[in-house]
């Protein structure tokens, strides 16, 4: 399990999110809404400190990472975190492991 975020993503945390160097953000399984990969289940951000963490990376100072109890929401996928422009959001790219 991967994460990566692309440079715009990542100013889009810094700027939206107000992170910087020392802050963790988490991605976690959130109870409703739409993913392509657990239907009834979203994806869900917050600025927090890791507790046990499953996958991390770290971009300018800045860990972004997925808790050991979401992994089953994760696993056998990658999580490429990239910003739209056109939308002015941050989208979320599950891809397989390879």
């Amino acid at each position: 399990m991967n994460i990566s975020l692309s440079s715009p993503a990542l100013k889009w945390f810094e700027q939206e999110m107000e992170a910087g160097e020392g802050d963790s953000i988490r991605f976690f399984a959130r109870y409703g809404g739409h993913s392509p990969i657990h239907p009834g289940f979203s994806l869900g951000v917050t600025k927090a400190e890791p507790f046990e963490p499953w996958a991390q990376t770290t971009k300018n100072g800045i860990v972004f990472y997925i808790e050991e109890k979401d992994k089953w929401y994760f696993e056998g996928y990658d999580l490429h975190v990239k910003y739209s422009r056109k939308h002015d959001v941050v989208d979320y790219e599950y891809v397989d492991e390879k």
